[in-house]
């Protein structure tokens, strides 16, 4: 789905409850929360922003957004819990599932609206994608069913590849146990072998790259996770010094 797309969705489902809440306060306020940089996700920022532009809403003008932003997976649900403490007419997630399983954790009655990498009624945060029911909508940007997708993609570029270190974040577990699953099936049908590494922090990034300097896989394959999102430029930093595809 285009961005735009996107952003048109989160504004018409902000529209109503930013409209009741304007009846208590001054200004409505949305609660924007996520598990990446603001550095790393300027380009979305801006047009998240001009989409509530094209729907009249103006930060800073007739609209407040009250920006949560997460290090770590541990520091979503508390996050969450203070936007709802704040009582914000509308919670944006677009940091995937974790970052929407928070939010979902912290209310039941306050919209909800997410982005997320795969099937949301298979994680639980809508009964239905045609009735989602409750307080969630969003959509499905179907990364993680890319997964399999993307590593053809790598094989086409690297024929002679035979071994792929695949990176994943331990801490989003269902989304690990989805990428490795992809992964698996996609290596056994393309003959590749592959090894599995663990990252969750920067510094645990740098280390699995210290090891691909050393045992020098012919690629490697970075999961689908919004953390690895936000750190990309460290991840290509360290391939370019590797010379790693």
């Amino acid at each position: 789905m285009r961005r735009r797309d996107f952003i048109t969705l989160l504004c018409g489902a902000a529209a109503w409850p930013l409209a009741a809440h304007a009846q208590q306060t001054a200004i409505p306020v949305i609660g924007f929360l996520e598990i990446r940089s603001p550095e790393t996700i300027a380009e979305r920022l801006r047009a998240f922003r001009q989409g509530l532009r094209e729907t009249r809403y103006v930060e800073g003008e007739n609209v407040t957004i009250d920006y949560r932003w997460a290090e770590q997976l541990e520091q979503l649900p508390e996050l969450a819990g203070q936007l709802v403490r704040r009582q914000v007419g509308v919670i944006a997630t677009a940091g995937g599932f974790a970052t929407a399983l928070a939010a979902k954790g912290a209310t039941a009655t306050i919209p909800i609206v997410f982005g997320v990498s795969e099937d949301p009624v298979k994680f639980g945060l809508v009964t239905s994608l045609a009735r989602p029911s409750g307080n969630l909508t969003g959509v499905n940007l179907m990364g993680l069913e890319l997964t399999g997708k993307r590593l053809e993609l790598l094989h086409e570029m690297l024929p002679g590849a035979a071994r792929v270190a695949v990176l994943v974040n331990p801490a989003n577990a269902a989304n690990t146990q989805t990428t490795l699953h992809e992964v698996e099936a996609a290596s056994r049908a393309m003959g590749l072998r592959i090894q599995i590494f663990n990252a969750s922090t920067s510094r645990e990034i740098d280390a699995a790259f210290a090891v691909f300097g050393r045992e020098r896989p012919d690629a490697v394959f970075v999961g689908q996770d919004a953390f690895y999102n936000g750190r990309r430029l460290q991840l290509a930093n360290w391939a370019s010094r590797h010379d790693c595809p």
